[in-house]
């Protein structure tokens, strides 16, 4: 038997899963583990590290879909075959930063909408919670899988520059959310972003510097600006074809994903 802490993460993964062995399966240094998530399209192989003798710890991989799946905890050793030594139910789920990213992806050139988000600006999170939610917002929209047409102006292309209008990047600069205020800058129209007006005459680069944000203003305007630190630059992809395979640095943990 083995436990899994927690026993669900978000679709867009990247969060930490500790593993408890039983009694039995704590075993010397040279069994390797991984843990094998099988859903109804996909199929995701993780390597772990060890904490301690009794517990592992490992990422969740990001799944296509909400539902619960296998895992299996498979043991290898040198000239010995791989045996699956415990196996577990795991749940993806949609948490808030998901619906928050589906939201905001949505009502790109939502008026209404992003007026609304400027009404949730005025009881502002302190910032332990803008980092947290930067964090887990900017990872799930990196999930998303945005239509190829999609824009950080919204759809209506023909709305030229000089229209004062709200964007996703006023929204992401009012709030001072470094890392989603990055990933919207690598979007289509999210440099053109930067210079447009909202209604009292505010560009993202000008609400930046009137709120102090000074990294946030360095991202928006000096031309070598690198990504922020955040727990996706310590991720790196690579895709091949079916199969994808992830390196988290952090952990030293890697993530294999493939079609079933």
């Amino acid at each position: 038997v083995m436990k899994l802490n927690p026993q669900q993460a978000p679709l867009y993964g990247d969060s930490v899963i500790t593993v408890q062995l039983s009694e039995e399966d704590k075993v010397e240094d040279d069994v390797v583990f991984y843990l094998v998530f099988t859903g109804s399209t996909v199929q995701h192989c993780t390597s772990t590290r060890k904490i301690n003798p009794g517990s592992l710890e490992t990422i969740s991989p990001g799944h296509d879909c909400c539902e619960t799946v296998k895992v299996a905890l498979c043991a290898s050793r040198e000239g010995h075959p791989v045996l699956v030594v415990a196996e577990e139910s795991f749940q993806f789920v949609q948490d808030e930063a998901y619906d928050a990213a589906q939201f905001l992806a949505t009502c790109a050139g939502n008026q209404q909408a992003l007026n609304f988000t400027r009404f949730l600006d005025r009881s502002r999170p302190p910032a332990a919670d803008v980092d947290f939610l930067d964090e887990k917002v900017a990872l799930a929209f990196r999930h998303l899988k945005l239509p190829a047409e999609w824009n950080v102006l919204g759809a209506d292309q023909s709305l030229t520059e000089n229209i004062p209008r709200e964007t996703l990047m006023h929204f992401a600069v009012r709030l001072g959310l470094l890392r989603l205020t990055w990933f919207l800058l690598q979007q289509p129209g999210g440099r053109g972003a930067l210079s447009i007006h909202n209604n009292e005459g505010a560009t993202p680069v000008s609400l930046a510097l009137e709120r102090g944000y000074q990294k946030l203003h360095q991202l928006l305007t000096e031309e070598g600006a690198r990504e922020p630190d955040s727990w996706s630059t310590l991720s790196h992809t690579v895709h091949s074809g079916d199969y994808s395979v992830k390196h988290h640095r952090g952990l030293g943990v890697y993530l294999l994903t493939a079609e079933a």
